[in-house]
């Protein structure tokens, strides 16, 4: 699971959120701030391992070993979009279902089931937080034996209906600026609101440990 200071701020006010995020078999440092905060408390975490990175080596790995994948979420625009350029980037990928990310309650156990009789060996979840944590708990308690992962915005970025920041302000840690300044209606309260929440925290923690 991918955790950012936007995913922290959620656990300090979410206890199931918490207990999803501390009971994830992996967890990776999504965000910037995170490694950051996380230097500064005395913690070793060597660097960000952004979740749309992780999401396209695991396609280069099923892409290779013959993997099967699914899609779920976003708009179905996107989503079809983004599997035509999947079919030249990756020709090999096994591609066995998809769906969008608008859907009513009424619809989760179809989608459920949908993936367990699909069987893939990932799943790759693009819908907002903390919706998407509760829906893969969900699905992994119902018995779903897959990889889920949680992929936000990917999609968006994958299938060329949103830019990715360029490598440059990737490498200075400034992609989430260029997300704001591209979505700020979206992003604005999440980015400047949420991150002076999560630095009063981290700074109460250091205290709180010295």
């Amino acid at each position: 699971m991918g955790v950012n200071a936007d995913k922290l701020n959620q656990c300090a006010t979410d206890e199931a959120i918490k207990k999803i995020v501390n009971e994830s078999e992996i967890i990776n440092a999504d965000g910037a701030s995170v490694v950051l905060a996380a230097r500064y408390l005395g913690y070793a975490v060597p660097e960000r391992v952004a979740g749309i990175d992780l999401m396209q080596e695991l396609l280069h790995l099923a892409n290779e070993k013959g993997y099967s994948v699914y899609f779920f979420g976003a708009k179905e625009e996107v989503l079809t979009d983004m599997l035509t350029i999947f079919k030249k980037d990756y020709p090999n990928l096994r591609v066995v279902g998809h769906r969008n990310g608008y859907f009513s309650a009424e619809e989760e156990e179809a989608i459920q089931e949908d993936i367990r009789e699909k069987n893939p060996d990932f799943v790759f979840v693009g819908i907002t937080s903390p919706k998407k944590e509760y829906l893969i708990q969900k699905f992994m308690d119902n018995g779903v034996n897959s990889v889920f992962m949680g992929v936000g915005g990917s999609f968006d970025v994958l299938s060329g209906h949103i830019k990715r920041a360029p490598m440059w302000m990737q490498k200075a840690n400034l992609e989430w600026l260029f997300r704001v300044a591209n979505e700020p209606k979206r992003l604005f309260k999440r980015y400047f609101v949420g991150n002076v929440s999560f630095i009063y925290k981290v700074v109460k923690e250091k205290k709180r440990v010295k």
